[in-house]
């Protein structure tokens, strides 16, 4: 049977995941995979509590899947954004590599 504790240990597996990557990774591309693992994990998070707690017999609204999707339109934004800046760093500097990048003025 799937509880309540199986969606948070998921999702906390998957946030420390994505903590992991943003600590250890020096690479833009892992930075921002990072990123997604954190909030794909607070996006599940959401949805587990709003799916299974309940206030006098009734399922409370929408909220947490409310939550979630705006959660799931920024790490899109963020997406589309960050690469976007990724590509152009790329195509100047030939690396994606943060340790390297010094400004992004030239």
């Amino acid at each position: 049977m799937i509880n309540l504790y199986s969606f948070l240990v998921v999702g906390a597996i998957l946030f420390l995941l994505g903590i992991y990557a943003i600590l250890s990774r020096k690479n833009a591309i892992a930075l921002l995979m990072g990123v997604e693992l954190m909030l794909n994990g607070s996006a599940l998070t959401f949805v587990a509590f709003n799916r299974f707690i309940k206030v006098a017999d009734t399922v409370l609204p929408f909220d947490g899947n409310v939550f979630a999707v705006f959660i799931i339109i920024l790490a899109a934004a963020e997406a589309a954004i960050a690469l976007a800046i990724v590509m152009q760093v790329f195509n100047r500097t030939d690396d994606v590599n943060l340790d390297d990048l010094k400004s992004l003025k030239e």
